[in-house]
């Protein structure tokens, strides 16, 4: 007896091997899980931003901040044999680029032992680089700076 091939409309259709259906997500969008790494850090930089932002008021109005995950390959004069964990990028008014602060998530989060301690991190990174471009003291940015 040959075997009869059954339409493809015939047949019984299942979604996984125990006929159960897909699974839906393991954690919904609610929960912080639900977050990549990436996405984390990202929001950890804003908070720390958003309060800097608050402290230094509007001396940081047209400042770009931004998150890289590690930086580039040629590292500037004074970074010999450091890994920099955040750049500032000063304004170039001829190519129509404003101020700018880099943080660089991988170097950062490698120095860090859970996100307590990359936010204390990335404070300490943020008040140095915004300091730099504002030529103030750290201190004078966020007194709870340590040096």
């Amino acid at each position: 007896m040959a075997h009869q091939k059954t339409p493809l409309s015939a047949r019984r259709r299942r979604r996984d091997r125990h006929g159960r259906g897909l699974r839906g997500p393991l954690l919904p969008p609610t929960l912080p899980g639900w977050r990549t790494r990436a996405e984390r850090f990202d929001e950890l930089v804003l908070a720390v931003v958003e309060r800097l932002e608050r402290q230094v008021g509007t001396e940081l109005d047209g400042v770009e901040f931004a998150v890289e995950a590690v930086p580039p390959s040629d590292p500037a004069p004074w970074e010999v044999g450091a890994v920099p964990l955040a750049r500032y990028f000063p304004a170039d008014g001829a190519a129509g680029l404003t101020h700018r602060i880099v943080v660089y998530r991988h170097p950062v989060a490698a120095r860090a032992d859970g996100e307590l301690e990359t936010a204390l991190l990335l404070r300490d990174v943020l008040v140095e680089q915004i300091a730099h471009l504002l030529h103030r003291d750290p201190q004078d940015i966020d007194p709870d700076y340590l040096s």
